[in-house]
């Protein structure tokens, strides 16, 4: 199956070509470093493009300030890996070996240096990719968790940092190895979030994982942007791509993850190019860096909770803890979140035994119990197919009679040939069991209940559109869905009733609810939004 990057540790090492480097020395200046000197400690932001001349960088440990690993960056290396492009934070503090000579440039400069050579830019990131690749494999980070599996806020924390592909370490409280031992005697043997050396984060929440690595961004500015794109998913970030190419200052929010429900498929056959499957995050990851490249920002977790239309045309967001971002025009990409399922106590389990995705997190607390998936589209076949790879038997919960109308015929013919994969049909799950953490679920047949001993339940069921921030500024269906195009009498298929308002993906009425349809369609609405742009004829300024 694809995934982004290459290994770090087969990749050719290729220096910068000279006219490269002679173009980094017009833009930067000469730094140096005493041995031992800290470069770059863990959450400084990445505002220098770091370039090794002389000397040797070192990645440290950020609690036992040891060297962490045997490679290091020396002479024609830089430093960096993708969070560069989005303006994040340093995941692991570096410092000088030995007596270092840099050239640092600003990043702004490097990026606008990318921009125009394509080739330097293709080197840079396919190093930064390689690296994200390794920290993440190796779990090599200063953010650590403790416990994700018996705190529901520590497992949201974790489940935020996995789904966007940040590097971060999981210890269990019963570990006994000496790292351990040591992060449990500093949290007092409770479920915790650590970050740097050893600041214990209180009341942790993804948003506040996010500050510390600059995810949130900065996004409250006095720059009026172009787009503002709302919805991190297929369609929202395919639009980032197009509306950085086109030159265009955008600005994506996302209030989870990106990937949207994407995100949440472990794996993805039918989407063209690639044959063996790619992850549903990875490969809006990938589309999130090529967005990146072309100068699109994304900040992260952040929700809007309202739109205005103010006298001049120009629309402001409110966003929560009471910001406010302002934009020309409004591409609205919220997609739809899975519907909850109606039972006494469902609350209580999520994140305690009750999941709205399968991915690897997700899938390590299916080991040696029977795993529950809800649901008859292909996101549940996907994940039912993904979770009997570590669950001793997958129950695939349907309401209807049969598979044909909600999902893709190939999914339907391996779950029904799989031995650990048992569909059960005109079923509901209709109670939920256990104390602190699910323990098990009643099902409901025409013909009678019965029980199912299992610690983890996934749902993924009908899907809801998420418009209520929308504030009345356009038309929506009985549903909840955006209206667009024909339906509110307009010519183009993605304008809403509201001038300056758009919608592509799941959320749009009548969209088809597919991978590829959302790309599609977030690809080609940037052209009708550039041609709004162009009508305004009002330079991006400050408001």
């Amino acid at each position: 199956m694809e995934a982004l990057g290459e290994n770090l540790e087969t990749m050719p090492r290729v220096p910068l070509a000279d006219h490269h480097v002679a173009a980094l020395h017009r833009l930067g200046r000469i730094r140096t470093y005493a041995e031992g000197e800290v470069v770059v400690e863990a959450g400084d932001p990445m505002d220098s493009f770091v370039y090794v001349l002389d000397g040797e960088i070192e990645v440290v440990d950020p609690r036992s300030r040891n060297r962490l690993m045997e490679s290091s960056i020396g002479p024609t290396q830089f430093m960096g890996e993708i969070a560069f492009l989005n303006a994040g934070a340093n995941i692991l503090p570096m410092r000088a070996a030995k007596p270092t000579r840099t050239l640092e440039v600003p990043r702004q400069a490097m990026l606008d240096l990318m921009a125009r050579v394509p080739e330097l830019s293709d080197h840079v990131i396919g190093v930064f990719s390689a690296r994200r690749r390794r920290q993440f494999e190796l779990k090599n980070s200063a953010v650590k968790l403790i416990g994700a599996d018996r705190d529901a806020a520590v497992q949201k924390v974790e489940q935020f940092l996995s789904r966007n592909r940040i590097p971060f370490e999981s210890l269990d409280l019963d570990g006994s190895d000496n790292e351990t031992l040591a992060a449990c005697n500093l949290t007092g043997h409770r479920p915790s979030v650590i970050l740097g050396q050893d600041h214990m984060l209180d009341d942790p929440t993804p948003r506040k994982v996010a500050q510390y690595l600059h995810l949130d961004l900065d996004v409250c500015c006095e720059t009026l942007y172009d787009l503002l794109i709302v919805g991190g998913g297929p369609a929202g970030v395919a639009a980032s791509v197009y509306a950085g190419s086109e030159g265009l200052c955008a600005l994506t929010i996302e209030d989870t993850a990106i990937g949207g429900q994407a995100g949440t498929s472990s794996r993805i056959e039918n989407y063209m190019g690639f044959p063996t499957g790619i992850s549903g995050a990875d490969l809006v990851y990938r589309g999130q860096i090529q967005a990146m490249k072309f100068g699109t920002r994304f900040a992260m977790p952040r929700s809007v909770e309202g739109l205005v239309r103010r006298s001049d045309g120009t629309f402001c967001a409110q966003l929560d803890d009471g910001d406010e971002v302002c934009a020309k025009a409004v591409l609205v990409a919220t997609g739809v979140q899975y519907r909850r399922l109606p039972l006494d106590r469902l609350e209580a389990f999520e994140g305690a035994g009750i999941f709205y995705a399968a991915t690897d997190m997700e899938a390590r607390f299916c080991h040696n119990t029977e795993a529950v998936v809800v649901g008859g589209g292909n996101s549940a076949g996907q994940a039912a197919m993904y979770l009997s790879r570590t669950a001793t038997c997958v129950h695939v919960v349907v309401r209807g009679n049969s598979l044909a109308a909600s999902m893709s015929n190939y999914l339907t013919q391996r779950l029904e040939a799989d031995p650990a994969i048992k569909i059960h049909y005109d079923t509901e799950i209709t109670d939920l069991h256990g104390d602190s953490h699910l323990e098990a679920v009643t099902f409901t047949t025409p013909t009678g209940e019965r029980v199912i001993d299992t610690r983890a339940l996934f749902v993924m069921i009908g899907a809801a559109p998420n418009t209520g921030w929308l504030s009345g500024l356009v038309e929506t269906d009985d549903r909840g869905f955006v209206k667009t195009g024909a339906q509110v009498g307009r010519e183009r298929p993605y304008e809403t009733a509201t001038d300056g308002v758009f919608a592509v993906g799941d959320v749009r009425s009548g969209s088809v609810k597919r991978v590829a349809s959302a790309v599609g369609e977030g690809s080609v609405v940037v052209s009708r939004i550039w041609s709004y742009l162009d009508r305004l004829a009002v330079p991006a300024s400050t408001v």
